[in-house]
């Protein structure tokens, strides 16, 4: 066993390495101590976070895989968060979920890890846990669920309940009708079946070079992800034998081709924060510019809602991620490698086989099609919006601010058929950021307003330093950044000043002066002022969306060594 992490407890005729042992050998066959790796299998499995709820069998799966290679596998239950169920936002506890998958990993006796994840939160928490503790490591992304239908027609979940949401306010669609559709949204197990943002995650996992290569996007209840699990299972055990590291995996090269993929896919623009946090915990030095850099020029080629028509199960069927990628495989660094050792491009060599799903690199859906990263007055830090689920004619626009101090404000006022607002306004959400709400909630993609509904009208310019959903659509800038919690100019924006968006120059300008502006103290009153816990720790530390939104004081890795012994 000399040279396995895992003798530092377990070899030895001493009293401490008597109890490390004596405590495991519940079944664990007689030679588990002698050489043999020691793989724990990091579980966000949870029924309230129901897309990760299979995630017990796919451990299994994994678990007979380690066993078949030599090793020992150990259900390591870790924090989870369910996107749709925890309050006030699952963003808020994305780093206390990393944080403490973190020291389990490093107190822990394991060699090396397979993390399991599914939801939003959970593949970027479980990556920068492993970064940060640097032991081999591999992911299982939970994948996407089936697709459900309603009067004959699919579902996007996620995207059709901010649509028929908005159908029910104009008054073109009956609550019942509403209500009807919700036991058909969800068909199976898995995460959500749009390119939002667990589907991109977990196929930007594959991308980074943390997966088996083919097993991102695979559907939750199609069998063959139990078979990719097992597979990787084995892979985990050879992961510790090289001694194959995230430190040595996770690149500058690996987050730009991630870059190219995520705009190639249509993908969430979580996905930004994510890997900047990722980045962050990996020691690579990835900024919001470099998203346009990288991605601005690449096409659009997959049809998926909320930006196209289709859903994950369609992609899969069509090619999948490999499809994508082969498409834009000139684009992708041939130097980043995966957890096989060897470079992703190798891997990517597969044909399209429905083209109205992935369209190919000579027939886009857009030429350009990558996160877009603004700067102004406004943000003065950074903004992104994506403008493959805006409206082509909004991305150049100007138009009076209608300004909202908190969530509470919005949901107060915006229906009020007194409301100064047209279909040329510009809404305005503050309040929103890591620090202002607190946690960067998913509500930036506001709704419309109901007497301009009643107009037709479906999308206007929205700006708001939070987040949207990845499952969300519109011409919404997001992250904006500093948020107007932390002294941001949005704190200092008034309705009726004048503000112009234009994507294609980057801008985002308020026509008024800022600096010479306080704070309404409306807006002071709203902001989230926690008293204890990990809000407050939160709050205290929380660095800005254009680095990521991580922990001041977790950016970078401690490694897996620990000094003392624990008797």
């Amino acid at each position: 066993m000399a040279g396995r992490r895992s003798a530092q407890w377990y070899a030895g005729d001493d009293r401490n390495s008597y109890i490390h042992r004596a405590w495991m050998r519940r079944g664990l066959p007689g030679d588990a101590f002698e050489g043999r790796p020691h793989i724990a299998i990091a579980n966000t499995a949870s029924d309230l976070t129901p897309c990760n709820a299979h995630l017990d069998e796919v451990a299994r799966s994994v678990a007979n895989g380690v066993y078949e290679a030599g090793g020992i596998p150990l259900d390591l239950p870790v924090v989870s968060l369910g996107e749709t169920q925890v309050r006030p936002t699952a963003m808020l506890w994305r780093n206390m979920a990393a944080m403490a998958t973190e020291e389990m990993l490093r107190a822990n006796p394991i060699d090396g890890v397979v993390l399991l994840g599914g939801c939003d939160k959970t593949i970027p928490a479980l990556l920068m846990a492993a970064c940060s503790v640097d032991l081999p490591a591999v992911v299982v992304p939970g994948g996407p669920m089936l697709t459900g239908t309603f009067r004959g027609v699919p579902l996007g979940c996620g995207t059709d309940v901010w649509k028929l949401s908005e159908e029910v306010r104009a008054g073109t669609l009956s609550e019942r009708a509403f209500l009807d559709s919700e036991a058909s949204m969800i068909r199976s197990r898995g995460h959500c079946n749009t390119m939002g943002t667990a589907s991109t995650m977990g196929l930007l996992a594959e991308v980074l070079g943390m997966t088996r290569p083919g097993i991102a996007g695979i559907p939750a209840a199609d069998s063959r992800l139990l078979a990719a699990a097992h597979a990787t299972g084995v892979l985990a055990v050879d992961l510790v034998d090289q001694d194959r590291r995230p430190s040595g995996i996770l690149t500058k090269s690996s987050f730009e081709n991630a870059i190219v993929a995520l705009a190639a896919l249509g993908g969430s623009t979580n996905a930004v924060v994510h890997l900047l946090a990722i980045a962050g915990r990996a020691g690579v030095e990835l900024t919001l510019d470099d998203f346009d850099r990288v991605g601005a020029a690449v096409p659009l080629l997959v049809d998926l809602q909320p930006a196209g028509r289709f859903l994950m199960e369609d992609l899969h069927r069509a090619g999948g991620l490999h499809a994508v990628l082969t498409e834009v495989a000139d684009l992708l660094d041939p130097s980043a490698l995966t957890v096989t050792g060897r470079p992703l491009v190798e891997a990517v060599t597969q044909p399209i086989w429905d083209t109205e799903v992935i369209r190919p690199r000579a027939e886009p859906l857009q030429p350009h099609a990558g996160i877009a990263v603004l700067r102004g007055n406004l943000a003065p830090d950074g903004a992104v919006i994506k403008p493959a689920a805006a409206s082509p004619h909004l991305l150049r626009h100007r138009g009076p601010a209608v300004v909202f101090d908190s969530v509470e404000d919005l949901h107060a006022r915006l229906d009020d058929p007194g409301l100064d607002i047209t279909a040329d306004s510009v809404i305005v959400l503050r309040g929103c950021g890591p620090r202002g709400y607190p946690g960067m909630p998913e509500v930036s993609n506001t709704p419309i307003p109901a007497k301009l509904l009643a107009q037709g009208v479906r999308d206007m310019v929205r700006i708001c330093d939070g987040r949207m959903s990845g499952t969300a659509y519109g011409t919404v800038v997001l992250h904006v950044a500093p948020e107007a919690a932390a002294g941001g100019p949005l704190a200092r924006v008034r309705t009726g000043d004048l503000i112009t968006l234009d994507v294609e120059a980057r801008t985002l300008h308020c026509e008024a002066d800022l600096d010479a502006r306080e704070p309404s103290p409306e807006f002071l009153a709203a902001l989230a002022s926690p008293r204890r816990g990990w809000e407050r720790l939160y709050v205290d530390t929380v660095r800005q969306a254009d680095t990521g939104a991580d922990l001041d004081f977790l950016i970078g890795a401690s490694g897996d060594r620990v000094a003392r012994e624990s008797h």
